[in-house]
C-alpha cells in the first residue's frame, strides 16, 4: 500500500503507566484500519511491556523495535514509524508536520504533569505541547488509582486546554468475558474519539 493511500495519520505515544495492553491493542487496531501511525515510546513503557505482556521486545534500537511491531501487527510499508525520544526533527515535533490527532495511552502521572506545565523534555512531551498549541486533538489515557490531588489538578488543567481525558476505565454493560474484552472497551472508545471505524463495541442501543 502506498504511503499516500493512508486516509489518516495518528501519533500514538506509550509511557510507563500500567496498562501497556491498551496501547498495544490500539496500535494493532489503527494499523488494521489503514491508519498511518507515528509511534513514540518511553523507556519506561518498554519496561512495562516486558513486565505485563508476553511480548519479547528486541534489545536493539528504534529501527529494530519498529520492525518488530510492523511484523507483529502486519503494517504496510511506510505505515508505521517509531521516533526516538530525542528525534527533534520528526514530524510530530513541529506544528507544520504533526498529524491532527495524538493519543497517549497509557499516560503516566509524570507525563500528565510534564505536559500540563509545558516541560517538553522529550519527544512525547514536545508532541503533546505541539498538539495543544496548534489546537489539535490530544487524547490522554491515565491509568492510576487512586488519583492524587496533583493528578486531578493536572487533568483539569489539560482538559481546560482542550485535551480529552479518557481514563482506562472499562465498562461492564457489554458483559465482558475476558481481559481482552475489557481492553477492547477502552480501545473502542479511543477509536471513536479518533473517528476511526471500529467493531469492537457496538454503539449504545444497538
Amino acid at each position: 500500500m502506498a504511503q499516500s493511500s493512508f486516509h489518516k495519520t495518528v501519533t500514538l505515544a506509550m509511557t510507563g503507566a500500567s496498562g501497556a495492553q491498551y496501547g498495544l491493542r490500539l496500535l494493532q487496531c489503527l494499523l488494521a484500519a489503514d491508519v498511518r501511525v507515528w509511534l513514540l515510546m518511553s523507556d519506561a513503557a518498554r519496561v512495562v511491556i516486558d513486565t505485563e505482556t508476553e511480548f519479547q521486545l528486541p534489545e536493539g534500537g528504534d529501527a529494530e523495535l519498529q520492525a518488530f511491531f510492523a511484523e507483529r501487527f502486519g503494517a504496510h510499508e511506510g505505515q508505521l514509524k517509531l521516533f526516538g525520544k530525542r528525534d527533534w526533527f520528526s514530524p510530530v515535533a513541529s506544528g507544520t508536520g504533526a498529524p491532527a490527532s495524538m493519543v497517549i495511552c497509557p499516560a503516566s502521572g509524570g507525563t500528565l504533569s510534564a505536559i500540563a506545565c509545558g516541560a517538553s523534555n522529550n519527544l512525547i512531551e514536545r508532541a503533546a505541547d505541539v498538539a495543544l498549541k496548534e489546537r489539535r486533538q490530544l487524547v490522554l489515557v491515565p491509568r492510576e488509582a487512586p488519583y492524587s490531588e496533583i493528578h486531578l489538578e493536572n487533568m483539569l488543567k489539560l482538559s481546560r486546554m482542550g485535551a480529552v481525558i479518557l481514563p482506562a476505565s472499562p465498562g461492564f454493560y457489554q458483559k465482558p468475558r475476558s481481559v481482552e474484552d475489557l481492553v477492547d472497551f477502552v480501545v473502542a472508545r479511543l477509536l471513536d474519539q479518533l473517528g476511526v471505524e471500529q467493531k469492537l463495541l457496538p454503539n449504545w442501543g444497538e
